[in-house]
């Protein structure tokens, strides 16, 4: 092969591959709007304007919810799962906690579809 083809596919190498990811069956990670290092369940979608954000000397209060037609167990497998991986140690009852701050997960409704509540605010 000569350079001028080999340096062809090298620059054609990255979007090959990005236009393989894009056509993916699995989606690539989302993050809660006021929490973006918060992933959101993949079945998840964040309900637009029903949080609350205040940010105080003391720490930031952050409550925002999601829904989506998903089980609550799964909910709770999915972040008791994906959080540790985070920095966040579980504390039991959908609690977690990393560097001062509390984060609690609550599953509004046991059957789809189903609203889950985040907050975060300061220990």
């Amino acid at each position: 092969m000569n350079t001028r083809r080999y340096l062809l596919l090298l620059a054609l190498l990255p979007v090959l591959f990005l236009a393989a990811a894009g056509t993916r069956a699995d989606e690539p990670a989302r993050y809660l709007s006021e929490l973006p290092d918060l992933p959101l369940m993949a079945e998840l979608t964040e309900v637009e304007g029903a949080g609350v954000v205040f940010d105080k000397p003391g720490g930031r209060i952050v409550e925002l919810y999601a829904q989506g037609e998903v089980s609550a167990d799964s909910v709770r497998a999915f972040y008791d799962s994906t959080l540790p991986q985070l920095g966040w140690r579980a504390a039991g009852g959908g609690v977690y906690s990393r560097e001062g701050e509390r984060l609690e997960i609550v599953v509004l409704s046991e059957a789809p579809p189903l609203a889950v509540r985040f907050t975060l605010r300061p220990e």
